[in-house]
């Protein structure tokens, strides 16, 4: 995906489009664009599975689930989304993380998600 951010991705080049198709991201631009408002830290773009997004419900995040009042139509397996890192790390410690595709993952995220970990769930890279 072309690049769209003025942000930076993990790996020092400018930060990909993650998704447009659900339109995520803190600013719903479809990139995992971050600042200082972001307090989620929204900077990991992932790909959804069904097991993962079985732990985000189960941990409180129920990012399957409609909200149409939101315009919301709920994650599916398969479907990138700008994951919050810190929720990345409570799936990764549960051995539930998602895949990662690093070229569209806010270099931020590194604040709370160790780069090697990042590298290892990564589908763009390897």
């Amino acid at each position: 995906m072309k690049a769209v951010s003025k942000q930076t991705n993990c790996l020092n080049e400018p930060l990909e489009t993650c998704s447009e198709k659900p339109l995520t991201g803190f600013f719903r631009t479809g990139c995992c664009d971050t600042s200082a408002d972001d307090y989620g830290s929204h900077t990991v773009c992932a790909l959804m599975t069904d097991e993962f997004l079985a732990f985000s419900k189960q941990s409180g995040n129920d990012l399957s689930t409609p909200r149409p009042e939101y315009g919301f139509k709920g994650l599916q397996a398969g479907d990138r989304w700008c994951l919050c890192a810190p929720r990345f790390m409570e799936a990764y410690r549960a051995g539930k993380a998602p895949k990662v595709i690093l070229r569209a993952t806010n270099k931020r995220a590194e604040e709370d998600v160790p780069l090697d970990i990042l590298k290892r769930f990564a589908i763009d890279i390897n």
